[in-house]
């Protein structure tokens, strides 16, 4: 395997995976909770999740091909409250997602070095993907706070229990979850 083949492998794999971190918060949440705003400068789940998949749609529809801020996104939208339910957030949320990753999925080594566009500033295709897997596990971070915090004594765990390193460490289970998803 390229180094290429290689990058984009773990690229996502690992975005996968923090899908899967985000999906997992979600499935613990109500309606009712997933649009709670703790105040007027925080952002509730559900608009994390409406920006994440706004994002995800602008940056990855003709990703090589057409700049990354398309015209008929509304960014400032995404950060307005919606009165959607839960099943329309997960429907637009795994809009969002299955363009991203369908776009990585096509990509080849070739295109890594090619020159895209976002907001008229050109970048690498590899220099985009990095941005990107720093910007969504950010916000799928604020997702899990704020799960954590709202459902307390009643959260379950996406990671390592407090107190439970060592047995963890000490077991024969696969210490990456995020490899498990880089598995054919």
């Amino acid at each position: 395997m390229s180094i290429g083949q290689a990058y984009l492998s773990t690229a996502i794999a690992r975005m996968k995976y923090y899908k899967s971190l985000g999906d997992k918060t979600i499935e613990q949440l109500s309606d009712q909770e997933l649009h709670f705003q703790p105040n007027e400068a925080s952002n509730s789940i559900a608009v994390i999740m409406q920006h994440i998949a706004g994002n995800m749609l602008s940056r990855w529809t003709n990703f090589l091909t057409e700049d990354g801020e398309k015209e008929w996104r509304n960014r400032d939208g995404e950060f307005e409250p919606q009165q959607s339910d839960k099943a329309s957030l997960v429907a637009y949320w795994d809009k969002g997602w299955n363009c991203f990753l369908g776009a990585l999925e096509s990509l080849s080594e070739d295109d890594l070095l090619k020159t895209i566009l976002i907001r008229n500033e050109p970048m690498t295709a590899i220099d985009a993907i990095n941005r990107q897997m720093a910007h969504y596990p950010y916000h799928i971070g604020q997702m899990i706070y704020a799960a954590k915090i709202l459902k307390n004594n009643d959260w379950q765990n996406l990671s390592i229990p407090k107190g439970q390193s060592a047995a963890f460490n000490a077991g024969s289970q696969v210490k990456d979850p995020a490899k498990e998803f880089g598995q054919k």
